[in-house]
């Protein structure tokens, strides 16, 4: 059963059922407000649906630890109920506070439970997406596999250019050198590619030119190598460079793997950024909430 794409579904979407249920409880208790005490989150239903929130936002805050505890199926439990739950919270909390928003530490707990709330929701459409794209991308490899192909293509690459012309050689090399795989924080979550080449042309004077140009994807190298092959004099060096545009071919296949694969991987990682802090300072805001409200009672 895979995770990623179980969760919604796990037992048949029991904990969907549990959130279900959950809210119509809410809504009933929420319904009993007599007329002469209006909805607030200071009734006694206020304070019962109060309390169901802070048990839920303690229980799911949970999730992270108890994952790396317990084997898969109970991650997958958990999880589910993580993402129902969770959902179930905004209702819960909704009519705890009866929806009575204003410049204080009350509200900026519940406006912080919703950004963490809503960053799930973009999380769980995230790790339902990009985990199935990941493994499609690497073919059955991890990245290390695929780090250490190009690494052994580089190598190679060098050895078949050395026996080629000289300005043949020195653009490989830089293009080598050149490629531009992760990068920066916005490189990696779009997926952009900085890699340049130096390509060097020779003049009707028989004078040489070094042109720095984008390599984007890596096909500015691959049009140099095979433009060489029919100019090749030398025997068997057009082999060589045959060999050489075969090793830079499978370079540009391994290195949009690579960036689609560091992608994905930065787009999973970047709601983290998102929902980790705010959830701790949900829980701040939540102990300051409960703590003044005893303090005032």
């Amino acid at each position: 059963m895979n995770l990623h794409q179980s969760i919604l579904e796990y037992r048949k979407g029991r904990y969907g059922w549990w959130a279900l249920l959950l809210i119509l409880a809410a809504i009933v208790l929420f319904a009993s407000h007599s007329d002469f005490q209006p909805p607030n989150g200071g009734t006694w239903q206020g304070y019962v649906l109060g309390s169901i929130g802070l048990a839920l936002i303690v229980w799911l805050t949970a999730l992270g630890i108890v994952k790396r505890r317990y084997g898969k199926s109970n991650v997958q439990a958990w999880t589910s109920a993580h993402v129902y739950l969770g959902a179930s919270l905004l209702i819960v909390v909704s009519l705890h506070s009866a929806l009575q928003i204003g410049l204080n530490v009350h509200s900026l707990a519940y406006v912080l439970m919703c950004v963490v709330i809503f960053s799930g929701f973009i999380g769980l459409y995230f790790y339902r997406r990009y985990p199935h794209l990941m493994a499609r991308n690497r073919r059955n490899q991890s990245q290390r596999q695929l780090f250490s192909e190009l690494n052994d293509l580089n190598q190679k690459g060098r050895a078949l250019a050395k026996r080629c012309h000289p300005n043949l050689a020195s653009a490989v090399d830089t293009a080598i050198d050149r490629t531009a795989i992760g990068g920066g924080f916005l490189d990696q979550l779009l997926g952009r590619d900085g890699s340049t080449v130096v390509l060097i042309e020779e003049d009707k004077k028989g004078g040489v030119q070094r042109k720095p140009v984008s390599n984007r994807d890596q096909q500015a190298i691959i049009d140099y190598v095979a433009k060489c092959i029919p100019r090749a004099r030398k025997q068997g060096e057009a082999e060589n460079i045959q060999s050489l545009l075969e090793v830079v071919c499978r370079r540009q296949t391994l290195s949009r793997q690579l960036r689609q694969d560091i992608k994905f991987d930065a787009r999973l990682k970047v709601w983290l950024w998102v929902h980790v802090p705010f959830t701790i300072a949900l829980l701040a805001a939540l102990a300051i909430h409960i703590l003044s409200v005893f303090y005032y009672w």
